[in-house]
């Protein structure tokens, strides 16, 4: 399999920590966003929408969106719960990951990070912050009764979430805020064959 992807990115980043937990193995193909290379011609013949990670498999065969991607890979293994309300309930966290989380939190991320917090933008990112900080806590509230977010163990709902919640800091996110969220975080990162980002 070869994985189309920013090492930076959380949606990216994501799909490494699902294929190293599995110990599935894969290439990984060094996508530059802000060179344009996921709109070069070559790319958008195998995802129309020119965005990354990207999943292709051996024969050819490609898959977009980070949560699906993630979902092909761990079906049928230990990621994935084995009973029907686990299996819907992390794809209710996955779902909130990726409608009310991601939007904020990796958005704020960007505009630190990549752009270098520009006097332009500083509108933008301030108006991240209180959503953010709302899925945040969402996040805490769940995890002052639980372990994980979905089926009792660590599972693909936590993966998602993990991503761009442990660099949230970058965003100018305050994790000290959420004892509960980084407890969990320490839990995420002593699963087996657990990577950093990057």
């Amino acid at each position: 399999m070869k994985v189309y992807g920013d090492v930076w990115s959380g949606n990216c980043y994501k799909v490494k920590l699902v294929l190293t937990r599995l110990q599935l193995p894969f290439e990984w193909i060094p996508v530059d966003i802000l060179k344009g290379e996921s709109r070069t011609p070559g790319f958008l013949a195998k995802n129309p929408n020119g965005r990354v990670p990207m999943l292709e498999l051996d024969d050819g065969t490609t898959l977009a969106e980070s949560n699906a991607i993630l979902w092909y890979l761990a079906e049928g293994t230990p990621l994935v719960p084995g009973d029907r309300l686990g299996r819907a309930r992390a794809l209710q966290w996955m779902f909130f990951e990726q409608y009310s989380h991601e939007p904020n939190i990796a958005t704020a991320r960007f505009i630190v990070r990549y752009l270098g917090n520009p006097p332009e933008r500083r509108e933008a990112l301030a108006a991240k912050m209180a959503p953010g900080y709302a899925a945040l806590g969402v996040m805490e509230t769940h995890l002052q009764e639980r372990d994980w977010f979905a089926g009792g163990a660590c599972s693909v709902a936590d993966i998602a979430l993990y991503a761009y919640t442990h660099c949230a800091g970058d965003g100018g996110f305050d994790l000290g805020r959420f004892p509960a969220i980084r407890s969990w975080l320490a839990r995420v990162e002593s699963q087996p064959f657990h990577v950093p980002m990057g």
